[in-house]
């Protein structure tokens, strides 16, 4: 099966892209589950992974991998291949699950069809193009419920079992995990379809975290409450929710849940606020100082968000600045100190890292370099200084000189003043 596939890989790489409407199955992780009670008396769930397909044709058609449990989608109103349209095969990762409907029986609007329903979930990702598609799988049965929960007493599947079915409902999103920068707008993607027409739709968007909810549309009684959803799209399935300006409280997990009875989902997005950092030292490109003098320099990292970042110093030879072969690695400083990272009042933060830097006249030309990574960062950030050591000159020496003569001529006076006071008291 593996070398069929790779076969149609490599044919859809000959003629261009690969539209997934061509792809005739696609292998998948079915995670069946059992349902029991423990020796105290509580519910578990025991999950079981198993070998499965989702195969695209006929009822009659044969499965193309004996050995695995056969999800045979046959032709409806809704292709779920469409919804991962240009994604290629090998991106592509499929999980299939049982779908409860927490004891909720309702006829699915299909004519020439059984009354009764069994429910899967195929979740198909690509993390290659953060893609997430969510399909909703009706299994057609004549077998009433049970009157309990149906994941109490699921229905047991064999091996190698083939079961004919129908997608009936899909979800989608392209934008599971978003970072943003403060002050963007933002559009959180979702999409979703339903095989027919005017379903009682429930659309709703909320914050996990937070109990209201920050939209909310019913297609039965045509009422909205709060913003950032277009009502217009919502009729062609566009239940995309924008953010004007992304502030720190933005950031979080947010919810599209959408509801068609008895199936209901959310598909979960992450929005993650970036701040790059603003660095800065406390000198300019050049340092001059005379040998002997001391000076603390700083390198600040500042209005960055989140926490996570890294502030290096390095220092590199005079003769070996500006070398582009065979110059050695700079070396980092290791007699760096750092702060604590302090809190602005926009919630970004601050960070620096300084050093106390004692001119010798060996130093002179050496360059000294602040880096700073972040990840919102493509590349860090580079602050440079050359330090220039001078000798004290003639006249600094001179004057000292004089002021040590000075001194000693002061003391000696000093002497001779206290020295004549005790003989005039002994006289």
């Amino acid at each position: 099966m593996g070398f069929i596939l790779k076969i149609l890989v490599y044919a859809s790489l000959f003629t261009g892209v690969l539209w997934a409407y061509q792809i005739p199955w696609l292998p998948c992780k079915f995670i069946d589950e059992t349902v029991f009670y423990n020796d105290q008396g509580h519910v578990e769930t025991k999950h079981i992974h198993r070998e499965a397909m989702l195969q695209f044709g006929h009822k009659e058609d044969a499965p193309v991998n004996p050995n695995a449990v056969t999800f045979l989608i046959t032709s409806s109103k809704l292709d779920v291949r469409k919804f991962v349209e240009g994604a290629e095969t090998e991106q592509l990762s499929c999980e299939v699950q049982r779908y409860s409907t927490e004891g909720i029986h309702m006829r699915w609007p299909v004519r020439g069809e059984h009354e009764y329903n069994r429910w899967f979930t195929c979740r198909i990702t690509d993390p290659k193009n953060q893609l997430t598609v969510l399909g909703f799988i009706r299994q057609s049965t004549a077998e009433p419920p049970t009157g309990e929960h149906d994941y109490r007493n699921w229905t047991a599947i064999e091996d190698r079992a083939t079961l004919p079915t129908t997608v009936v409902m899909v979800m989608k999103s392209q934008t599971p995990k978003i970072k943003a920068s403060l002050g963007s707008t933002q559009k959180l993607d979702c999409h979703f379809a339903v095989d027919h027409k005017a379903p009682n739709v429930v659309v709703e968007w909320h914050k996990r975290g937070e109990r209201t909810s920050l939209f909310n549309h019913s297609a039965h009684t045509g009422v909205s409450q709060g913003s950032g959803v277009s009502t217009k799209k919502l009729s062609s399935g566009d239940a995309s929710y924008s953010i004007p300006l992304s502030k720190m409280s933005s950031e979080g997990t947010y919810m599209c849940s959408v509801t068609v009875l008895p199936l209901h989902w959310s598909l979960e997005i992450s929005l993650q606020i970036e701040a790059a950092p603003r660095v800065s030292l406390n000198t300019g490109p050049s340092l001059s100082l005379t040998e002997g003098d001391e000076k603390k320099v700083v390198c600040e990292a500042d209005n960055y968000y989140p926490l996570d970042v890294d502030i290096q110093w390095t220092q590199q030879d005079a003769a070996d600045v500006g070398r582009r072969v065979g110059a050695p690695l700079p070396k980092v400083l290791d007699n760096v100190l750092y702060s604590s990272h302090k809190p602005n009042p926009d919630r970004t933060l601050s960070l620096s890292a300084f050093f106390y830097l004692k001119a010798k006249l060996s130093d002179s030309g050496r360059q000294f370099t602040c880096t700073v990574s972040h990840q919102s960062l493509r590349v860090p950030i580079k602050k440079r200084f050359t330090l220039t050591v001078q000798e004290p000159s003639n006249l600094m020496a001179i004057a000292l000189s004089l002021a040590v003569i000075a001194l000693v001529i002061g003391v000696l006076l000093l002497l001779r003043s206290v020295l004549n006071g005790r003989r005039r008291h002994q006289w």
